[in-house]
């Protein structure tokens, strides 16, 4: 590594661990305040993570006319601006806070799988705050298991595992050679796993229509539903007022009379169609700056 990198590097960690501390000890008002402001010139900039959340915007709602699809890319990136204004300040919530910020419509859904002792395989997308949802589930459900992206530098990625482990979550890292049997292992001792499921972020995953086109999206959730019995519960997010509230969708499970491979993408395409129903109804708080399509 070059020292310009190294120097880069060591900048982008301690802007992180910055923020970590400084945003949470900021009045709530003078947070949300800036983290506006930083939204409306991201906004205005137009970089390319705004060109491709309007691309990506554009698919989730075809056909809307030029004046609403750029107020809609903006209340997205606005959104997306107060998820990172409250994950800085998610570790020094209450418990009595996480509960009253985060509401799941039907928790007895959820709480009814959770009971049969089977484990669970939670996948939400990236929408409105999920990592509060994450925090919510992890006091209701004695914690969970997740799977996190490596980030670079490394810095910034134990940055984010600790952050997640004071929110009550067991990370494991993706691309680790034990994940899938670790996190079927969970599911067999009767425990939650939570998978984000409207990215392919290990380049692995299934063909399937999202939202009227073609993606791949993680073939994880069915592959561990499969091994272990445990039933694929998709979670709609979204911001409404000063709360994030969910809502959990039929049970998804493998369909009898066909083999493994017929059985994984029948689940993701049922995956692909909860979710996207989720985003089309809620696409503001779709937080997604990546290329979804092929």
């Amino acid at each position: 590594m070059s020292s310009g990198q190294q120097i880069r590097d060591r900048a982008t960690e301690e802007a992180f661990r910055a923020a970590w501390f400084g945003i949470r000890h900021l009045p709530e008002r003078s947070a949300r305040r800036t983290f506006t402001l930083i939204a409306d010139r991201t906004y205005r900039r137009n970089g390319k993570g705004v060109q491709q959340l309007r691309k990506n915007l554009d698919q989730v709602r075809p056909g809307l006319a030029p004046a609403a699809l750029d107020a809609l890319v903006h209340a997205g990136v606005r959104s997306y601006m107060r998820y990172w204004m409250e994950a800085f300040r998610l570790p020094s919530w209450s418990v009595e806070r996480v509960r009253s910020d985060f509401r799941l419509l039907n928790v007895e859904r959820l709480d009814d799988e959770m009971a049969k002792g089977n484990g669970v395989i939670m996948v939400p997308g990236h929408l409105a705050n999920w990592d509060l949802g994450g925090a919510w589930a992890a006091d209701r459900y004695n914690g969970f298991t997740t799977v996190a992206e490596r980030l670079k530098p490394e810095g910034l990625f134990k940055q984010f595992l600790a952050y997640r482990e004071t929110l009550g979550m067991e990370v494991l890292p993706l691309g680790d050679p034990d994940l899938v049997r670790a996190l079927a292992r969970r599911l067999k001792n009767g425990r939650m796993v939570a998978l984000l499921g409207d990215r392919d972020l290990g380049g692995n995953g299934i063909e399937v229509d999202f939202m009227g086109a073609r993606a791949t999206l993680p073939a994880g959730p069915a592959l561990l539903s499969l091994m272990t019995g445990a039933p694929v519960l998709p979670i709609g997010l979204w911001y409404e007022g000063d709360q994030c509230l969910g809502h959990v969708y039929d049970p998804i499970l493998g369909p009898e009379g066909v083999d493994r491979a017929a059985q994984m993408q029948t689940m993701t395409q049922t995956l692909a169609d909860n979710l996207g129903h989720a985003i089309r109804e809620h696409a503001q708080d779709w937080h997604v700056m990546q290329r979804v399509w092929k």
